[in-house]
């Protein structure tokens, strides 16, 4: 995460930093990116890049944070709106991040950080309703989805429900995305998936 010398930065020169990297890891993937081109957007020597972050991983996770945040809090309005109704609410996630992931601009953030997954991404990402996150945003979560239309019994359970959904959920995004399916496609194919998990296999 980042140095405190970054949260010292006025919100000005904060947000011009964020929004470089942003637009840097919105060209290309964590891997590909160049702290050079960061330094450059931002308009700032490459040692005060070192003095907020620790390289441009730090960065990235940074902003891959930020974003599961942000992601967090729509879940929830999406379980309210449903009336706790969690495959609903989860199939209005998949439906926003396939909407950000085909937008052109720093939202290409999105499709690259999908279409370069891997474990570590995956958790940060999801880690706002895992029931081990240190601050039990889980429990957050699990109050508000209905138990009624589900067949478990326990919230151990609903966890291992949340695992299965968050997995076909992000399974169906890099597919989609890596086969530029449209909207309508990639909805169908999705809700096809959550409705035999739904309904029972």
């Amino acid at each position: 995460m980042p140095k405190p010398t970054f949260y010292n930065l006025n919100e000005e020169k904060r947000e011009t930093l964020i929004e470089a990297a942003k637009e840097e890891f919105s060209r290309v993937s964590l891997y590909d990116a160049s702290i050079s081109n960061i330094l450059k957007k931002a308009c700032i020597p490459r040692g005060s890049f070192y003095q907020y972050f620790e390289d441009k991983e730090d960065a990235f996770f940074y902003l891959l944070n930020e974003h599961a945040k942000d992601q967090h809090e729509h879940f929830l309005q999406c379980l309210k709106t449903q009336d706790g109704d969690l495959f609903k609410a989860m199939a209005d996630l998949f439906q926003t991040a396939l909407e950000q992931s085909q937008e052109e601009g720093q939202n290409n953030y999105l499709r690259n950080v999908l279409l370069n997954k891997n474990y570590k991404i995956e958790k940060e990402v999801t880690k706002y309703i895992r029931k081990e996150s240190n601050d039990s945003r889980f429990t957050q979560v699990s109050q508000l989805v209905d138990l009624e239309g589900l067949n478990i019994k326990s919230s151990e359970q609903l966890f291992h429900i949340f695992e299965i959904v968050i997995a076909i959920t992000f399974h169906n995004l890099v597919q989609c995305i890596a086969n530029d399916y449209t909207q309508e496609e990639a909805m169908d194919k999705y809700q096809k998936e959550i409705r035999m998990i739904q309904t029972g296999l």
